[in-house]
């Protein structure tokens, strides 16, 4: 078990939130596994808005070899690989994390309230955000997305009010359906389904974004959801969550979560962004092992965090 610990950032604004973070995954097997070789996004990012103030990774069986790297987005991942022969293989990511609320003028001001025509990448500015613009192979942005995303698109709309006919309208149309996709579900395929899951409605806001020129990203993470009141949290009720957010000329990302119809903000916390869904990951990897079933058990626990000591 590694870990890190970061206790003397920035002063938290004012209205910041802090989490505790538990997400721990079991794959259970029906035989034995002899080599099982893993890469990992689960160590959530510093920005601007948030600090990850500790963070550690728990794997059992204990891996051979290890090690935390960070990719071309600034994401850390960590690789293992667990040679000690098993049925069953434990990854428990567990952090704490300091999360600000945007500033009063993210989505109230400046480019937020441009014409959203004002968004798409232009000079030396946008050089880095244009990767974003760029459709995924096999294409996403088809005709169909195109005519989907048009009513959001009016010409001269601020970039804000897009933003938000676009969750309100995927919010709407489409249900939520664990289950009912997979990670290599196309968007093309969602749109005509009309149903899917969080990561499956980012990516289509994401496709109606670029369809229109803007730059836009997967933002991937966690969402702290408060109990009704009344009512007593519950432990591990709480999942991975996946939204989009779409770049401005002040270099800010605006982020927009259509699973929820809202706009991002202190309950987000983000572990990792990229182009789509395989730049970031929670877990991937390759077993060896004549196995002919498995069973993948997931829970995440989002639970503020009300001070103490920080270790790793």
């Amino acid at each position: 078990m590694t870990g890190q610990s970061f206790p003397d950032g920035p002063t938290p604004a004012v209205g910041s939130r802090s989490y505790r973070i538990t997400h721990r995954t079991e794959y259970r097997y029906s035989d034995v596994v002899t080599s099982s070789y893993g890469r990992g996004h689960l160590t959530p990012r510093d920005t601007v808005r948030q600090r990850c103030l500790t963070h550690e990774l728990e794997i059992d069986p204990e891996p051979a070899d290890r090690s935390t790297s960070r990719d071309v987005y600034g994401n850390l991942s960590t690789y293992f690989h667990v040679t000690e022969r098993h049925r069953v293989l434990t990854v428990t990511s567990r952090a704490v994390v300091e999360v600000d609320p945007p500033p009063a003028e993210l989505y109230g001001a400046g480019s937020a309230l441009a014409p959203w025509e004002a968004a798409r990448p232009v000079g030396r500015d946008g050089v880095l955000a244009s990767e974003f613009v760029l459709d995924l192979r096999p294409p996403e942005i088809t005709d169909a997305v195109r005519e989907y995303a048009a009513p959001s698109f009016e010409p001269g709309r601020p970039l804000v009010e897009v933003l938000r006919d676009l969750n309100a309208r995927i919010f709407s149309d489409f249900t939520y359906r664990s289950g009912s996709t997979t990670v290599s579900t196309q968007v093309g395929q969602v749109l005509a389904a009309r149903e899917g899951v969080c990561q499956d409605f980012a990516r289509l806001a994401i496709a109606c974004l670029r369809a229109n020129g803007l730059a836009a990203s997967y933002v991937s993470g966690y969402l702290a959801t408060d109990p009704p009141p009344g009512k007593e949290r519950m432990f591990g009720v709480d999942a991975t969550h996946a939204w989009a957010a779409v770049w401005t000329p002040q270099s800010q990302w605006l982020g927009l979560d259509p699973t929820n119809d809202a706009l991002v903000d202190e309950r987000y916390v983000i572990v990792g962004w990229g182009r789509d869904y395989a730049d970031v990951p929670p877990l991937r990897g390759i077993i060896y092992t004549d196995s002919e079933r498995s069973v993948i058990d997931v829970s995440v626990d989002v639970a503020p965090f009300e001070g103490g000591v920080l270790h790793a």
